[in-house]
């Protein structure tokens, strides 16, 4: 385009020119000008005899611009000035103005994205006007793949706004998210932000379906360890993701992250009070820094806000984990503003607590979705450090710990009965001919006092159980007593305090097996029609179901449905066959 006068006024301010855009907002007929098509309008009004209409610049004035060598590079000179407001009009190179107190950058942005945001200072420019459809028609070049141009101030009042570093993110539901950092601050002219949006077919449920998914949590913002396999790592969240599926996780992940309604773009992709560690959704990225600490005063809170002065520049960042609140010897943030900190630097949290930077700080990669990618079925690979509950592991995912180490899930298979209704009762153990493997274990002493929370068998307990569940032991009457159990390791069962006294005592050697589900289904189960176990796979093992309904209930009777079934590497499933028993 070309520098309209029409749509300009410039106008003398005491020692100062005033140039400001008139014309149609970006909703309208608005018109852009380029940088160097700004200098050229100014200098052809600067030799006219007279300052006409909205023209207040002739011969008479200074200067009002100079071009500093390049197109893209305009000075405004001798009092010469734009606003904030008016640089929405302008593109394709940098404004440098008040003796270079004010900049105005240019950003020019590859690729094929849509809606972009920019991170500034740890925030998100909220007037996101590159955005606007006639902007982007006006200032895009298909040949160089061009999608966006402007001006952003990184200037003002003769302080660099962070450094002149700038992020732009590409957040678009159904496009596989990018950023680019423009780390060591704007340059003069055209400044380079390489941003896609490609299909993520992955992702492609709407969002306002994903914004129902509600029972994908993280139930733990800050450092905690996960069991993986028998033993346990450590990471800074601990996601459980409900009924969802692992690819349900990762449309939820990205909606979480996903951009929200600006100026230029008013139709907001989720809700704007999603938020995670502290942070907007759209601000947060993940850990990208770890950092060695010692010196620990006061108490670090898990999230909160952090701040440090580096080289004579505040920085901040938020904590997204440390290994302890008040003893502190390593601590991970994401950087928001300014720099990362370095050795001997003292870093503050908002709660007053601070640790000493103790060696070196390491940078970490940051995927594009705070969780990592998805296969469809699997998380993998996982973004550093995002732990995902371990019920909800499979031997397809691979997650990485705080160590940055790689972190391959045992195979946890289901087992489920289905077509069940309310007021079933649903058992399932190991088969032996047709029937529950009643002496599948013997225990090892014998239980005849009140309170017993560990029994102990006289071999080994199998792996392939769930990890917290049932099982029954014979009692010296011949009945066997269902008890819960809260872990197994070795050959022992912890579980609440029981009861043995009595009735209730039971031999050594007598006879224990443990139950994979054992229970009555509630209107809750009827709801799923079925009921499940998981557990680690090592095996395929053969299980017997016995259900029963003596109709007593909501539900009518049934005859006893017996099955067996085999639990592999994908696990298995029984199916209820209901047949009235009147």
């Amino acid at each position: 385009m070309a520098f309209v006068l029409a749509d300009w006024s410039i106008t003398r301010n005491g020692a100062a020119l005033d140039v400001r855009y008139i014309g149609a907002d970006h909703t309208g007929a608005a018109s852009y000008s380029t940088t160097i098509e700004l200098h050229r309008g100014l200098q052809a009004l600067a030799d006219d005899e007279v300052d006409t209409g909205n023209d207040e610049l002739s011969i008479i004035d200074e200067t009002p611009s100079d071009r500093g060598g390049a197109d893209t590079n305009i000075s405004l000179i001798n009092g010469c000035n734009i606003d904030d407001a008016s640089s929405q009009f302008i593109y394709d190179g940098s404004i440098t103005q008040a003796a270079g107190a004010t900049i105005y950058d240019g950003v020019q942005v590859f690729g094929n994205s849509s809606n972009i945001q920019v991170i500034q200072n740890g925030s998100r420019v909220i007037d996101d006007f590159w955005n606007y459809a006639n902007m982007k028609t006006a200032v895009s070049d298909a040949l160089s793949s061009t999608t966006h141009r402007f001006l952003i101030k990184v200037r003002s009042g003769g302080v660099d706004i962070d450094g002149r570093r700038l992020l732009g993110t590409q957040r678009e539901l159904g496009t596989v998210y990018t950023e680019f950092f423009i780390g060591g601050g704007t340059n003069r002219g055209n400044n380079v932000l390489a941003l896609t949006a490609n299909s993520d077919g992955n992702n492609q449920t709407a969002g306002a379906t994903i914004a129902t998914w509600d029972d994908i949590v993280n139930d733990n913002q800050g450092y905690n360890a996960i069991t993986i396999g028998g033993t346990a790592y450590n990471f800074y969240s601990n996601w459980e993701l409900g009924t969802r599926s692992k690819n349900q996780f990762y449309e939820r992940a990205k909606w979480i992250q996903t951009r929200v309604a600006g100026i230029g773009v008013d139709t907001p992709a989720r809700d704007a009070d999603q938020s995670l560690y502290g942070l907007p959704g759209d601000i947060f990225r993940g850990i990208t820094h770890e950092i060695p600490i010692d010196t620990a005063t006061g108490t670090m809170v898990q999230p909160e806000s952090l701040s440090w002065t580096e080289t004579g520049v505040v920085s901040t960042g938020q904590l997204l984990a440390i290994n302890s609140v008040t003893a502190g010897t390593i601590m991970w943030i994401q950087l928001l503003s300014g720099i990362a900190p370095t050795d001997g630097t003292v870093i503050t949290g908002n709660g007053g607590g601070t640790v000493t930077v103790n060696g070196s700080v390491t940078t970490r990669l940051v995927p594009s979705t705070f969780v990592g990618t998805s296969t469809g079925s699997a998380i993998n690979p996982g973004a550093f450090g995002v732990g995902i509950g371990a019920d909800d592991l499979t031997q397809n995912d691979l997650v990485v710990d705080l160590t940055n180490t790689p972190r391959t899930p045992p195979n946890n298979v289901t087992f489920s009965v289905n077509n069940i209704l309310e007021d079933d009762y649903i058992i399932v153990a190991n088969n032996n001919a047709g029937n529950f493997d009643f002496a599948q274990l013997l225990t090892n002493a014998t239980y005849n006092t009140g309170a017993v929370t560990s029994f102990v068998t006289t071999t080994p307990i199998p792996t392939d159980i769930p990890t917290s569940g049932t099982f029954r032991i014979e009692l010296n009457t011949g009945s066997y007593k269902r008890i819960p159990y809260s872990s197994f390791s070795g050959s022992t069962f912890t579980t609440p305090a029981q009861d043995m006294t009595g009735v209730n005592a039971a031999t050594a050697g007598n006879n224990l097996f443990i139950t994979y589900i054992d229970k009555v289904a509630t209107a809750g189960d009827e709801t799923a029609t079925f009921v499940s176990a998981t557990y680690v796979f090592s095996s395929p093992r053969t299980l017997f179901t016995r259900v029963r309904n003596a109709g007593t209930g909501v539900n009518t009777a049934i005859k006893t449905f017996e099955t067996t079934s085999v639990s592999g590497a994908a696990g298995g499933s029984a199916t209820v066959g209901r047949i009235d028993d009147f």
